[in-house]
């Protein structure tokens, strides 16, 4: 199989045993996903199955969505309720007072990775060094809140809406936003519900995939690459041109009919089918090809 599957990402498996076992279910000679996702977490995980695997860094650079829950009193090394507790407060915090702190943890912020994450050092995961009891100095880097907002459950319990940028830690906010309340707050559940353009709506469970496949059913879900790659700009070539393409050559920009103020395009051939992504080069008055599709 060729294309996507929005996959709903149980939790208590890594991103790395749900895209095999996507693997296993769709039969596909290559299936990888586009984003890692912690254990604990659920939600939207893009597996590209074959040829699709090429395009995963084309795809929407769109800023991810989450819905959190964390609880505040306590801290634990993972920044999680997976972790081992390390600090405890009677101190709390009312809604009100979590509600005027966000517009801090609005917009452009500073975080400093957990050691409890994939992020290497010196060739080295940040987890393998945490395992071992040991934490190094992290550099701080700039992450983007867009919108943010929280619901009380509980008296300390509370769920988190976040919009935010790739490479923003959750985890570490919920724990930012605890340490300057002074009451401490981990983050107990989160599930992530839009990235590179997929939805949770149209997203399925490893279950679901499962009795797809008994019924024959589970191409219906496939995502095509082209529809996964529908907000770029389509150019249709020739039969001569798509030939040229598939070798790796330029096309002409004064032979195309293409907007070349646009910088990536999706090339089709004269009947419609899919060949690759070119950038267009006014310099140099030519379709590069960035990515030629094959299918596995």
């Amino acid at each position: 199989m060729n294309g996507f599957i929005c996959l709903n990402k149980d939790g208590g498996i890594t991103s790395f045993l749900a895209s095999a076992k996507v693997k296993r279910i769709t039969a596909s000679k290559k299936a990888g996903h586009t984003g890692t996702l912690d254990p604990l977490a659920t939600g939207v995980l893009p597996i590209a199955l074959g040829g699709a695997s090429r395009f995963i860094n084309f795809l929407c650079q769109s800023d991810k969505h989450y819905e959190a829950r964390f609880i505040t009193g306590i801290k634990t090394d993972t920044l999680d309720i997976t972790g081992t507790v390390i600090e405890r407060t009677d101190k709390t915090a009312s809604y009100e007072n979590i509600v005027k702190l966000l517009p801090r943890f609005t917009g452009d912020i500073q975080q400093i990775p957990p050691m409890f994450s994939a992020i290497k050092k010196d060739g080295v995961r940040l987890y393998e060094l945490a395992r071992k009891g040991k934490e190094i100095e992290r550099e701080s880097r700039a992450v983007r809140i867009n919108e943010i907002s929280v619901n009380k459950i509980n008296e300390n319990d509370f769920s988190l809406f976040v919009s935010c940028s790739t490479g923003t830690y959750i985890r570490t906010l919920i724990s930012d936003i605890g340490d300057a309340l002074g009451c401490f707050a981990t983050m107990t559940a989160l599930t992530r519900t839009f990235t590179d353009g997929f939805h949770i709506s149209e997203s399925h469970t490893i279950k679901e995939l499962e009795a797809r496949k008994s019924d024959g059913t589970l191409s219906e879900i496939i995502i095509p690459i082209e529809k996964a790659l529908d907000f770029y700009p389509k150019v249709y070539v020739t039969s001569a041109q798509s030939e040229r393409f598939n070798n790796g050559g330029e096309l002409f920009l004064n032979r195309l009919t293409i907007d070349s103020t646009k910088d990536f395009h999706t090339v089709f051939s004269p009947y419609g089918k899919f060949i690759g992504i070119g950038k267009a080069s006014p310099q140099k008055g030519v379709l590069e090809v960035k990515k030629v599709y094959n299918e596995l």
